[in-house]
């Protein structure tokens, strides 16, 4: 199987290589686990092999992502520049979001795709419609302005929907997802993780001052269970 480098120092050799390829992982963790950073690193794999990459974000705008990466060591302001990379907004207030994401994921013809995070949307209120000649048509919208919709407040249709447009992509990508600490589950959805084809979750113990990461689940490869040391720092997260 054909493997796509992360780019974490550590990880690959755990997981015989990479990523499978036109895979989904998703990386959970709790606030200020490093997950903005792993996809940081993975999509400066990319740009250092010349892949074109997708940097989709909800939480935060594209201008305060580039400079915090560029204070890790990660300047993608010349890869940007030559179209290598594209750091894109979803604005979850405007209707037509599920959309614009979709239409971006497939005509932009990406090798590595990132969504930070899936919590956002996995917890808004949809309505669908019915078109004629066509399947049922997801979307963002108030139930006043489409009387003959059907809410559908499920969080596993939001996240299908999702995934579907990832998978129809040829990319690799990495989903994030909040992770309150103490939680059971390994998203904060609470479904993302058997939906996924992979898992890797991101932790800390304030009290002994310890990072870790863990591969819970990674389709088609043979990976320790055990959670590894990590470091966060100039260059982002490191194996110790």
């Amino acid at each position: 199987m054909e493997r796509i480098k992360t780019g974490v120092q550590g990880l690959d050799q755990i997981i015989e290589g990479g990523l499978p390829k036109k895979s989904i992982t998703l990386v959970s963790g709790p606030p200020g686990g490093g997950k903005s950073i792993f996809c940081f690193q993975f999509l400066w794999e990319g740009v250092k092999n010349g892949e074109k990459s997708l940097f989709l974000t909800l939480d935060k705008k594209p201008e305060g992502l580039i400079v915090q990466a560029k204070e890790l060591g990660f300047d993608f302001k010349s890869a940007i520049e030559n179209n290598l990379i594209k750091f894109e907004f979803l604005n979850i207030n405007q209707k037509f979001v599920y959309e614009a994401m979709t239409n971006e994921i497939l005509s932009g013809d990406y090798e590595r795709i990132v969504l930070d995070s899936i919590t956002p949307l996995s917890e808004m209120p949809i309505f669908m419609r019915k078109m004629d000649g066509l399947d049922s048509e997801i979307e963002i919208a108030n139930p006043q302005d489409y009387p003959e919709g059907v809410a559908l407040p499920t969080r596993r249709i939001h996240l299908r929907y999702i995934l579907n447009a990832l998978e129809s992509s040829s990319s690799t990508s990495v989903v994030t997802s909040e992770l309150p600490i103490g939680s059971s589950y390994l998203s904060r959805d609470g479904i993302s993780e058997f939906l996924a084809d992979g898992v890797i979750t991101l932790s800390f113990d304030p009290t002994m001052d310890r990072r870790k990461m863990s591969v819970m689940k990674m389709r088609n490869t043979k990976h320790t269970l055990k959670p590894q040391n990590i470091i966060i720092n100039d260059g982002g997260i490191k194996f110790v």
